[in-house]
């Protein structure tokens, strides 16, 4: 089960009611910083946008790149640990607007994290250290460290014992 706090909604689905729920002026800061950092080849850069204006807790030597998209509403809700890897086009979500109620989960990403291009992590998901997320995969629950995941669904593909016992040219 994802980490996630639940909150109901009366009347309309709770995305319509965005602002109630989150400072319009957030979300247009928020907004413009991502788009930036999203752009910008420049690594450094890209974690002081993250760090600064944003809240986001990054590690040192954390890589994001091109195109990745933190949460636009609650980007203070992520952490990633020091040398991780965040893949191409990456989405990683800190909350979900339902129909009669959204949800907010902060993401824990560990250290030394490999993630693959067009990944999701939703919210309230912990990746543990030293985790490979392959490319594509929808992360709807949590990874164990040292492990290889994959898919949409998610699964398991290999452990940290598995792992330490295969080849490294083997991937």
């Amino acid at each position: 089960m994802r980490r996630t706090q639940r909150y109901k909604v009366d009347r309309s689905n709770s995305l319509w009611q965005i602002y109630q729920t989150v400072p319009f002026w957030k979300v247009v800061k928020n907004f413009i910083v991502i788009q930036i950092a999203r752009y910008t080849p420049f690594l450094a850069m890209k974690n002081g946008l993250y760090r600064n204006f944003l809240h986001m807790k990054v590690g040192h030597e954390t890589s994001f790149a091109l195109m990745v998209m933190p949460d636009i509403m609650f980007p203070e809700k992520i952490k990633v640990g020091n040398n991780c890897v965040i893949g191409y086009n990456t989405t990683i979500l800190a909350h979900e607007y339902l129909i009669k109620e959204y949800r907010i989960g902060d993401v824990i990403i560990g250290d030394e994290v490999m993630v693959g291009a067009n990944t999701t992590i939703l919210p309230g998901i912990e990746i543990g250290d030293g985790a490979i997320v392959s490319a594509g995969t929808l992360v709807h629950k949590d990874v164990p460290s040292g492990a290889f995941v994959g898919g949409n669904p998610m699964r398991l593909i290999y452990t940290k014992e598995e792992m330490g016992e295969r080849n490294s040219d083997d991937f």
